[in-house]
């Protein structure tokens, strides 16, 4: 009797509400452009604030996406998130129905690092202005970073196993990896993602205390990675989820393979500690090689994390070379995000995004703002570049020290395997 063939992790369903659109195609339009929607940040209490640039989500309606009894119960983030899953579920021709079938073998995870500061604002605001009466029973989960997956599992009825990644900002990596385990391990479908919103006053005082966050006022010139004027990164909001579930059965269904999750791996070099995370980024693309059966020449295109300062931004270009050798000053690497801010979690999810939608259109979207590059990569910058990738990587580093590398496989191309 012939073993079992492997479970393999595949997407089949892309949601988008990011800062150049609130939708996957709008998203993708605009990134394959280049497009930059960098703008001065207009949210009401951050116009004197020192941060004067982000990647805002200026069309999103959250009364037509999301019912009035959640809107009340749950902040922006949470908003996005819930908007997110439904375009995903629906791009993976998984409706209620379907997953009310068999509610048990549908799970929920999603990453976060500011969690609801504005509804927690709102609430704190309610409570030294009128006083404890005029605090909602919602104050106590809204804001907690882990509201995402409980919504989203609640509102859809999904019992599967349901999870949060508590992984600084290379958790929106480590979910969609933590999804593709479960797939493997048997659940049937993850709904896998990140979404943040930290442009309320109060978070983005909050952030005040990050060196590596830009204060520069030009928008083309605020968030500059790998050139000699970086100067930090831009602030975003918005995100992507993704749904995850095992190959066979998305092909058996009729459903789109978009990419496999072939491979994975994370470490911690302490926060930073910018130059450290060279060795531990190289470590993380090395694991992820090893995971995925991948040799480095296959490596198609890296989404770099992109951080936009001078140290971090020499080290991961280090720990490409590292990693991939010779191939690493070849590879074509890009960094989209440079035209709509990092998202702390939510940035290596519309990565993850990208780089599916870059290896389905054969192209790999530019580098907004960019031009003289002072690092030895292949940053693609101006234009789209027409190419066929079907390997992608992305990387992923957090403030606090976390690095995380991802790799896909577009989905024709793993049919071989």
């Amino acid at each position: 009797m012939s073993a079992p063939h492997p479970r393999r992790a595949a997407v089949t369903g892309i949601g988008v509400i990011a800062p150049n659109g609130a939708s996957t195609e709008t998203f993708w339009k605009s990134t394959a452009e280049g497009i930059s929607v960098l703008d001065r940040v207009t949210r009401e209490g951050c116009e004197d604030l020192p941060l004067r640039v982000a990647g805002e989500v200026r069309d999103f309606d959250p009364a037509a996406a999301v019912e009035e009894r959640l809107i009340v119960q749950t902040d922006r983030f949470t908003h996005f998130a819930m908007a997110a899953a439904d375009l995903a579920l629906a791009d993976a021709r998984l409706g209620q129905t379907d997953t009310d079938g068999s509610p048990f073998s549908v799970g929920v995870v999603t990453a976060a690092g500011s969690g609801g500061g504005e509804f927690g604002q709102r609430e704190l605001q309610q409570l030294w202005g009128k006083g404890s009466r005029f605090v909602g029973p919602y104050q106590s989960i809204a804001w907690f970073y882990a509201a995402s997956t409980g919504q989203i599992s609640i509102r859809r009825g999904l019992k599967g196993p349901c999870s949060v990644v508590a992984a600084d900002e290379a958790g929106g990596l480590d979910a969609v990896a933590h999804a593709a385990r479960a797939v493997r391990r048997g659940t049937d479908v993850i709904v896998a993602g990140s979404t943040e919103a930290p442009l309320a006053p109060y978070s983005v005082v909050c952030q005040l205390g990050y060196p590596e966050l830009s204060t520069v006022e030009d928008p083309a010139r605020a968030y500059r990675p790998f050139t000699a004027a970086a100067c930090g990164f831009v602030p975003a909001e918005g995100g992507a989820m993704l749904v995850v579930e095992d190959e066979t059965s998305a092909r058996e269904r009729g459903v789109a393979v978009r990419a496999t999750v072939a491979g994975h791996a994370a470490t911690f070099t302490g926060a930073s500690r910018w130059e450290e995370s060279r060795e531990g980024l190289a470590q993380a693309i090395r694991g992820a090689l090893k995971e995925a059966g991948c040799a480095p020449e296959e490596i198609d295109v890296v989404f770099a994390d992109a951080l936009g300062v001078p140290a971090a931004d020499r080290a991961e270009a280090l720990a490409i070379a590292d990693a991939l050798g010779a191939h690493g000053t070849r590879v074509p690497v890009t960094a989209p995000k440079t035209g709509i801010g990092r998202g702390y979690c939510a940035a290596p999810l519309l990565d993850t995004a990208a780089a599916v939608l870059a290896m389905e259109h054969d192209l790999i979207p530019p580098t907004p703002n960019v031009f003289d590059i002072c690092h030895d990569l292949d940053l693609v910058t101006g234009r789209a570049r027409a190419a066929r990738p079907r390997t992608a990587l992305v990387l992923s580093r957090g403030l606090m020290g976390s690095n995380s590398a991802l790799v896909l496989r577009h989905g024709a191309a793993d049919e071989r395997r």
